[in-house]
């Protein structure tokens, strides 16, 4: 029966893609064949999970295809190595079972969630278990997966790349939660790139800047980084985190980066942290497709515990198909107006929620916001997007960048060009007008008096 098991791989390797193969089928081992059930070991129940999912039927039809035979797979998680070494010396007799009732060792305490010691928490839901696969993220969850998992140890620096809402921060944050299950003392450091700059000027300020390298170079065992592009310009946290790079790199530490830009497409961002960020495996997300969609929405509202009809999940998934986010929007705010009116979840519900959704992405663009901000202060279009820097330009530009980061969904690098600037300064231009708005001044009203005419649709 092994040799036949050999020939099953051997098929479903010509079959699935070559990094689906060695991520899920080539680690799986052949136990034991009784009474037409077949029990094939898994290393870890991550991968027990996918396989089920995704690969039993495929081996299944492959035994019956080569054995004349129909037989039943069943998946079990394999031994430890330690504890096989155990068995082998015959030091590991007493079962899981005895070794709950025994009252002189330690109870085990299932389910325990371990938080990162430093930087951000992660979230508690953003497990493996809750991210939903398809073909626009299968690479990257496989990847995301193998570094967790330890596998294929070359491996120890993933790059993930999307528009916002697509799931890398999901990913991300899954490996930090699988390391820290496996290996609760591993040092988990999960922040952004703003959080880094931040801490690095804090430690300046207050003497400490040893401290704060010796914490990323000798005492981080896994980065997990968002947002990189947010260090378009600032060349000394670049070369601060270029050399903790070098660090956790010679270490064979692990690190994850996510961002909306390739690093090449960064602006002002410097060789020596780019080619640090491009030495390790770019995986890219792109948006789910319609399927993929409908069992985000299913997942989310069994989760959630959301009643949804079938129609209105198809409804949802083909109306709300820019990013994961907005799919998560609609779903709430569908549950949230059937309880708020008492009214149950239909087509006509949905599609009077998906309609306020859907109407600011769809009807305000980049170009509606230039020529509205245009006509109020009396400027032309090529005035804005010129390099002129006199105020009474400079200031309807930065206003114009702002609301466009707030109404739709270009990322900064795609607003920066349409106002024929770099990356970095439209996120200076944000944060420009984000001061401001925390003042009285007369900008923050020009700003609440463009905001209502955006949502009021009166442009």
């Amino acid at each position: 029966m092994e040799l036949i098991w050999e020939k099953v791989k051997t098929v479903i390797k010509n079959r699935i893609p070559g990094h689906s193969y060695k991520m899920w089928i080539e680690p799986l081992e052949f136990r034991d064949a009784q009474n037409g059930n077949i029990i094939i070991a898994c290393p870890n129940p991550f991968l027990k999970k996918r396989v089920q999912d995704n690969y039993k039927s495929l081996i299944e039809s492959e035994f019956k295809n080569l054995s004349g035979s129909v037989f039943t797979l069943n998946f079990s998680v394999s031994d430890t190595t330690e504890n096989i070494k155990k068995k082998k010396n015959g030091t590991c007799n007493t079962s899981y079972q005895d070794f709950e009732k025994s009252e002189d060792n330690q109870k085990f305490l299932p389910k325990l969630r371990f938080q990162s010691p430093l930087g951000r928490l992660l979230r508690k839901d953003y497990t493996f278990d809750n991210f939903v696969v398809g073909q626009s993220n299968d690479f990257a969850y496989s990847a995301a997966l193998s570094m967790a998992s330890n596998r294929y140890g070359t491996q120890n620096s993933l790059f993930l790349l999307s528009k916002t809402g697509m799931g890398k921060s999901h990913l991300s944050q899954a490996v930090g939660h699988q390391i820290l299950s496996s290996k609760p003392m591993e040092r988990v450091y999960y922040i952004t790139a703003e959080d880094f700059t931040n801490e690095m000027i804090h430690a300046f300020r207050h003497d400490s800047i040893s401290r704060f390298k010796e914490k990323y170079r000798n005492n981080c065992d896994v980065l997990l980084l968002e947002d990189i592009h947010f260090l378009s310009g600032k060349e000394r946290t670049q070369v601060e985190l270029a050399l903790a790079l070098d660090y956790l790199y010679e270490n064979n530490k692990k690190i994850i980066f996510t961002s909306c830009c390739l690093p090449g497409d960064i602006p002002k961002l410097s060789e020596q942290l780019s080619s640090r960020l491009s030495c390790g495996l770019i995986s890219n997300i792109e948006p789910p497709n319609f399927a993929t969609r409908v069992r985000i929405l299913q997942k989310k509202s069994k989760a959630k515990g959301i009643h949804i009809p079938d129609d209105v999940t198809d409804y949802l998934a083909d109306e709300l198909s820019d990013n994961v986010r907005q799919l998560e929007s609609g779903l709430i705010g569908v549950a949230a107006k059937s309880s708020l009116l008492g009214k149950q979840i239909d087509l006509n519900l949905a599609k009077s929620v998906v309609q306020n959704i859907t109407r600011l992405s769809k009807t305000v663009t980049l170009s509606v916001i230039i020529k509205l901000v245009c006509k109020d202060f009396k400027i032309s279009e090529k005035d804005i997007i010129s390099r002129s820097r006199k105020q009474s330009i400079v200031i309807p530009r930065q206003i114009s960048m702002y609301l466009a980061r707030k109404y739709t969904q270009q990322p900064l690098q795609a607003i920066g060009k349409t106002f024929n600037r770099q990356h970095a300064t439209a996120i200076h231009s944000i944060g420009v007008i984000d001061q401001e708005m925390k003042k009285c001044g007369p900008i923050k009203k020009q700003v609440e008096y463009f905001c209502k005419k955006l949502d009021d649709g009166n442009f």
